[in-house]
């Protein structure tokens, strides 16, 4: 079965695993037939299969507040901004693409949920941005 070689006091022994069941084993060590019994039944070891969990919750789009006066539009996922197609002063309406966000090599479009002024954009294009992290705000 398996060979294995011992150094024990500069004496070197070569051991031969003849055969195992339940709790005696058989031994070759230097040519010399053993036979072992062991004091408990030897475990065999068995490959663990990994489980996951299904996702207890899936991600929810962010929500604005519509009775807000301001509105903050913030990073959904950590990224890097790729372009921004809004200015200062810009009117937008729902569903306008204020800007493109790269987050694990794909390219996210972030649009507006509510209709109001651009009035400020706190981000640049090449920027990474963390998630949460305040972009762009509205009026």
């Amino acid at each position: 079965m398996k060979n294995f070689t011992f150094n024990i006091n500069e004496n070197s022994y070569g051991v031969k695993i003849v055969s195992h069941e339940d709790n005696v084993i058989e031994l070759e060590v230097n040519g010399t037939v053993y036979s072992v019994k062991m004091k408990e039944t030897v475990k065999t070891v068995k490959t663990p299969t990994l489980v996951r969990k299904p996702a207890s919750s899936t991600i929810e789009p962010i929500k604005i507040n519509p009775a807000a006066s301001k509105t903050k539009i913030v990073a959904p996922i950590p990224g890097v901004v790729l372009s921004i197609n809004v200015k200062v002063g810009d009117t937008i309406k729902v569903g306008d693409e204020l800007l493109v966000l790269e987050a694990m090599k794909m390219e996210n479009s972030i649009t507006s949920e509510k209709s109001g002024l651009v009035t400020a954009i706190n981000v640049n294009v090449g920027q990474q941005v963390l998630q949460s992290e305040v972009m762009i705000e509205l009026e």
